[in-house]
């Protein structure tokens, strides 16, 4: 029996990176799993993956943007597990720009996948947690539920070339903050992870030009050696984190153990916190 036996966990972008290494993490202690990614090869690679492993995952691919995804996502969790008890709002990308050379375009995309999506996701599951722990809180039960949303420390101390996407993380811990005082009578625990240098393919080092597509939109990605290098030496412990590491501390907040912690942003970055 894990810690998480019984739960359903809903993790967006959860088909690669650190998204695929909390929804091992979380099934890995017993939660059934409601993975999510753009495309849908990956997204079921995780869940064949899952369920090898002897645990229960269903895939719901796509856009967390797309009009009526978030309903779909929550609707079909509850279908395959009967409930909601874990969200973790992790899908999203960077599209860095000098701000006189950044477009309308690059900002609202940003701020849509990482603000706009996770408000969504948490306004279809309000119905479903305010019914539910209204039940326990009948019965005399407490049945604590869990919401991690991602950020970064371009949220917490701003990140030149990414005006956008600092923002956008930015906003994603008032978001954390409000929830926790509105979702806090019902038992929902709602805390931020805001990560510092992880190795992801989004941060790959590499000399040569890279770039991943996402919605037909060719997206820069990649760090330089010499910069790579550069961030490194900042890290207090000497190196960037691995996305296993990045979902431990997701973990914590899902855990028992973190049942009287809310509204919290805690960085995990190897002691770099700007």
């Amino acid at each position: 029996m894990g810690k998480l036996t019984g739960k359903a966990a809903y993790v967006t972008g959860s088909g690669r990176g650190i998204g695929r290494a909390v929804a091992l993490k979380l099934a890995s202690e017993g939660a059934s799993l409601v993975i999510n990614d753009l495309d849908s090869e990956p997204a079921e690679a995780v869940m064949a993956e899952i369920r090898a492993a002897g645990g229960q995952a269903i895939a719901v691919p796509g856009s967390v943007t797309g009009e009526g995804f978030a309903e779909r996502f929550i609707s079909a969790g509850i279908e395959a597990f009967g409930g909601v008890d874990i969200i973790v709002n992790n899908a999203g990308y960077t599209w860095d720009a000098m701000i006189g050379k950044m477009t309308d375009q690059q900002f609202d995309a940003i701020m849509d996948v990482h603000v706009k999506a996770p408000f969504r996701i948490l306004r279809a599951a309000s119905g479903f947690i305010r019914e539910a722990s209204g039940a326990e809180a009948a019965e005399g039960r407490e049945v604590f539920r869990k919401v991690v949303n991602i950020s970064s420390i371009a949220g917490t101390g701003g990140n030149a070339g990414q005006a956008n996407y600092s923002t956008a993380k930015s906003a994603i811990h008032g978001l954390t903050k409000t929830l926790a005082k509105e979702w806090g009578r019902m038992k929902v625990n709602v805390n931020c992870v805001a990560f510092g240098m992880i190795e992801t393919r989004l941060t790959e080092v590499s000399d040569k030009k890279k770039e991943i597509e996402v919605e037909g939109t060719k997206i820069a990605v990649g760090i330089l050696p010499k910069v790579a290098s550069g961030m490194s030496a900042m890290i207090p412990l000497g190196r960037a984190g691995t996305p296993a590491e990045a979902a431990n501390g997701v973990y914590l907040f899902c855990a028992p153990e973190s049942d009287y912690i809310s509204g919290q942003i805690v960085i995990v970055g190897g002691g770099l916190t700007i």
